[in-house]
């Protein structure tokens, strides 16, 4: 058998500098002003939803993150007034005797981001793969 050796010297180049451009957090920082936008999304989506009586349910919405830990990268959506599981899970009449249906404002704005999730990331993904490749 013929013996052959491969001169690799350049791809461990390029990956010393993917590398080094992923330490200085710059596909991290990227990630992060995505996930604001989706956030942002998110409250819009979920605003809009909401019925509105008084508006204290409306304005009761709040939103935490996003925090990156590994390959999750977690948003918080959530509303603590009171009534507010009532509104969107449904709940019996002050009688018993009838029941109002859920609104799912925050289920439905879960299903709704998720299916917009690759418009949303897929720009500044791009724009970071880009990046690493330069």
């Amino acid at each position: 058998m013929a013996g052959f050796t491969i001169d690799d010297k350049e791809f461990q180049d390029w990956a010393k500098r993917v590398n080094e451009k992923i330490a200085t957090d710059k596909v991290k920082h990227g990630v992060e002003v995505t996930m604001q936008r989706v956030k942002a999304q998110s409250m819009k989506a979920v605003k809009s939803r909401t019925p509105v009586d008084t508006g204290h349910l409306r304005q009761t919405w709040h939103a935490d993150g996003p925090f990156i830990t590994g390959t999750v990268i977690p948003i918080k959506l959530y509303n603590n007034t009171e009534y507010a599981p009532f509104v969107e899970n449904g709940h019996r009449t002050r009688g018993g005797s009838g029941w109002v249906e859920g609104r799912f404002m925050l289920k439905d704005t879960v299903v709704e981001v998720e299916g917009q999730m690759p418009q949303l990331i897929a720009p500044s993904l791009e724009r970071a793969l880009r990046g690493l490749l330069d």
